[in-house]
């Protein structure tokens, strides 16, 4: 989850409680789940039921899609999925433990949860909040602390207690008590807090992260945390995160593994990108790229965006809804507005639509990594979500898209990001 990119993104997001597991593999793992969305919001509401089923007829074509480690010391946590762009797995905090939802986001370094102070925003009175005065452990701090993402912010101070992750626990960690998240992107949210798994470079105040006492404390084996995302729609499971080890159930054949190349997000460099088998010409001489948790789409710069929806047909969300909109006052006036006004209002947060029917039509999209070819198919890069009967890909930020399909190992102890065929 980060706030801005240099050149193009591979990130993935994670959010949701989790169930705790475990197994005779000596692992500890955070099980996911998934949940469907029934419907974006959406301005319907403001017509009368013969302007809605207009809407409705315009939209016909536009049909919803349903298509769509070795070691055995590691703990495993396991995730839970949301539409297969939002994951997420539980927490421990203080002693006794209050439970809480977090996104594991390794394009952040910092741990937060609501505050029990927080009493001025709506999104907290809708979450767990933490309560200092119940727990036996708490370590008064106080450092003010405010954190920028690219869809949100949050503000509060920081504390110090002890954090339960899976089965490990981290002692006198410090986190930030959230006592302001303004706006809307937390209210809905089906997380309680983010925990920031990025380097300590990027963490507010240089709070030392979660992950790096897990390994000061030798509470981890091997200096490697890796990510599975179950991508089955009908699978039980959201996935699993793995701290201190690989599991090798999750993967298919060997990694690719590729250099961090600066300290802060998990970046490398990336070769070039593939539309079909045509290149994009971007980053032919190479770019730098980013493996995000915190982020659930393939994020880049509009250059190659766009390149992409126009080689698979795509239309801006609110365009095609402009179009829907207009549909029942005539062909000529439709054409005229299709032609001055739909086609060239913009997407704010990059959503696009498509006709279903198109997918099996569509191209491939490629990444060229460490010399190998990583290949995404049409139904694997479009994020499958209801509105009304339109189907809707977000096509301008992508990380679990990716790591989706391909499990994905971040290898602290030699600097490294790996990639390989999700089992």
């Amino acid at each position: 989850m980060v706030t801005k990119f240099s050149a193009v993104w591979i990130a993935l997001l994670l959010l949701f409680p989790v169930v705790l597991s475990s197994q005779n593999d000596g692992l500890i793992r955070i099980g996911l789940k998934k949940k469907k969305l029934d419907q974006v919001n959406h301005p319907v509401g403001a017509f009368d039921s013969k302007e809605e089923e207009a809407m409705r007829a315009a939209a016909k074509k536009y049909q919803f899609c349903n298509n769509i480690g070795n070691s055995s010391d590691a703990d495993i946590v396991a995730l839970k999925n949301y539409l297969d762009t939002q994951y997420y797995g539980e927490i421990g905090i203080g002693t006794p433990t209050q439970t809480f939802t977090v996104i594991f986001d390794t394009g952040s370094s910092n741990l937060w949860v609501p505050s029990s102070k927080c009493y001025f925003s709506l999104a907290c009175y809708l979450h767990s909040r933490y309560k200092s005065s119940e727990s036996i452990t708490y370590k008064k701090n106080g450092t003010s602390a405010a954190i920028q993402y690219g869809t949100g912010s949050i503000a509060g101070f920081f504390s110090q207690d002890n954090v339960k992750v899976g089965d490990l626990v981290v002692k006198n960690q410090d986190f930030i008590e959230a006592t302001k998240e303004p706006g809307i992107t937390f209210l809905a949210a089906k997380f309680d807090g983010v925990l920031g798994l990025g380097f300590q470079e990027i963490s507010v105040v240089k709070a030392v992260p979660v992950w790096y006492n897990m390994v000061n404390q030798g509470l981890v084996t091997e200096q490697i945390f890796s990510f599975w995302l179950n991508r089955n729609v009908k699978g039980k499971e959201g996935g699993e995160i793995v701290f201190g080890g690989v599991d090798p159930n999750h993967y298919k054949g060997e990694h690719t593994y590729v250099s961090v190349t600066q300290k802060g997000y998990w970046q490398f460099d990336m070769g070039d990108i593939l539309v079909g088998n045509e290149t994009t010409g971007f980053c032919g001489d190479g770019c730098k790229a980013i493996a995000d948790s915190g982020t659930s789409l393939l994020a880049g710069p509009t250059t190659v965006i766009t390149q992409i929806n126009h080689a698979i047909g795509a239309s801006g969300i609110i365009s095609q809804e402009c179009k829907t909109l207009v549909a029942q006052y005539g062909k000529v006036i439709l054409e005229m507005l299709i032609a001055q006004l739909c086609d060239r209002l913009p997407s704010p947060n990059g959503e696009s639509t498509v006709d279903c029917s198109s997918l099996s039509s569509m191209p491939h999209i490629s990444f060229i990594i460490g010399g190998k070819v990583f290949g995404l198919r049409p139904e694997q890069f479009v994020a499958d979500a209801r509105l009304d009967n339109f189907r809707i890909i977000k096509l301008k930020d992508s990380g679990d898209i990716f790591m989706g399909p391909y499990h994905t190992v971040f290898d602290y102890g030699n600097l490294r990001v790996g990639f390989a065929e999700a089992a």
